[in-house]
């Protein structure tokens, strides 16, 4: 038999909210199939189980808050018979039976509440008033109030912990505007491509160069990833910022990507995202070149030791060959981690990319 914990969906995160589950006792369930949907103080996240098995108990009822690491359920390893039930977690609310089933019913979270029952029970009466209605704007703006603290904390924690260095790359984008314009002629604009995924995939493939500005930084220690799984900075349309991953970046074609970041970039304004996507990115791409700004200078999200960052394509004057021209060109910024790497190899690293962006066709 093995337990399955809430896992820490990001470096900001805490505890988490389970709004449901998607399995119940007696299912069988593979690695990677979602058992339950979470929800953070920045999206709802499906939760994925990590092995096979088969469901054995749920141990967390939908509508509890628990911090991360708290057992949600036991399951039986294959071929695995059931044994004796196991009592459940010590630490949980008081709460009679009717204040339960009426807290499941009202989406009340009563493991949060302060029981005025007997020996601190939570009552009937408890719930009826947590669950009273609150206005619209109020609780967008304790989400967004949530959201912000969480952002806070993991900002607060990299510029704490992680002596950051900048480094600044202006490239000449040219032949990637060329290519992109001749791979998009004929297109549906369903199936164009965009710079950005270009942006990406050059990432993933210098970071094969300088895998030091690749992976996590955790207990003292650097540990490379195995992968790109590229964080891509999504901005949420109320305000806030989440950063799930593009798997295997470097193993996948442009059309590829492409069909992915369109539909991570849905799911995650939707609230559909996985607890994979936001759990192992091992390097985070920001791009606000859409909102005209002309570089990005950004923080590390911990634990990964590296951020890149592209400004707007623009025309800008460039000396080439001794002659005085306008090209399209964009600022690429690199933040890393001091700890492991340094400004010798992530200069490096920028010109592997800068190279990387003039063969598109090799993208």
């Amino acid at each position: 038999m093995f337990e399955f914990r809430l896992p820490s969906l990001g470096a900001d995160m805490d505890a988490g909210k389970l709004l449901e589950w998607t399995v119940k006792p007696g299912d069988a369930v593979r690695k990677g199939q979602v058992v339950a949907v979470v929800d953070t103080a920045k999206a709802a996240i499906d939760v994925e189980i990590w092995q096979d098995g088969t469901v054995f108990e749920l141990l967390v009822e939908p509508g509890e808050r628990i911090p991360v690491g708290t057992v949600l359920a036991t399951l039986l390893e294959p071929g695995e018979q059931p044994g004796e039930l196991r009592p459940r977690p010590p630490g949980r609310a008081r709460i009679s039976p009717a204040a339960r089933k009426r807290a499941e019913a009202l989406g009340v979270d009563a493991a949060r509440l302060k029981g005025s029952g007997a020996g601190g029970a939570v009552t009937l009466a408890d719930v009826e008033a947590a669950a009273a209605p609150r206005p619209a704007a109020e609780a967008g703006r304790d989400r967004q109030a949530a959201m912000r603290g969480v952002i806070a904390a993991a900002m607060s924690r990299a510029k704490r912990e992680i002596p950051h260095y900048y480094l600044l790359e202006t490239i000449p984008m040219a032949r990637a505007q060329r290519w992109l314009a001749q791979a998009n002629e004929g297109r549906p604009i369903e199936r164009r491509l965009l710079m950005a995924v270009l942006q990406i995939k050059a990432v993933a493939l210098a970071l094969a160069e300088y895998p030091e500005l690749n992976g996590h930084f955790r207990d003292g220690r650097f540990v490379p990833g195995a992968a790109a799984h590229v964080g891509v900075a999504i901005a949420m349309r109320g305000g806030g910022l989440v950063a799930p991953a593009l798997h295997d970046v470097r193993a996948k074609s442009l059309d590829q990507l492409m069909g992915e970041l369109a539909d991570l970039v849905r799911r995650t304004r939707a609230g559909s995202l996985r607890s994979s996507e936001i759990a192992d990115p091992t390097v985070t791409v920001t791009n606000l070149g859409d909102e005209g700004v002309e570089a990005v200078m950004g923080v590390i999200y911990p634990p990964q030791v590296a951020l890149v960052g592209f400004g707007r394509v623009a025309l800008r004057p460039w000396v080439e060959d001794g002659a005085l021209l306008a090209l399209p060109t964009v600022v690429a910024s690199l933040a890393a981690d001091h700890r492991v790497s340094d400004g010798h190899r992530g200069a490096l690293f920028l010109a592997e990319l800068r190279e990387r962006l003039q063969h598109p066709e090799e993208l």
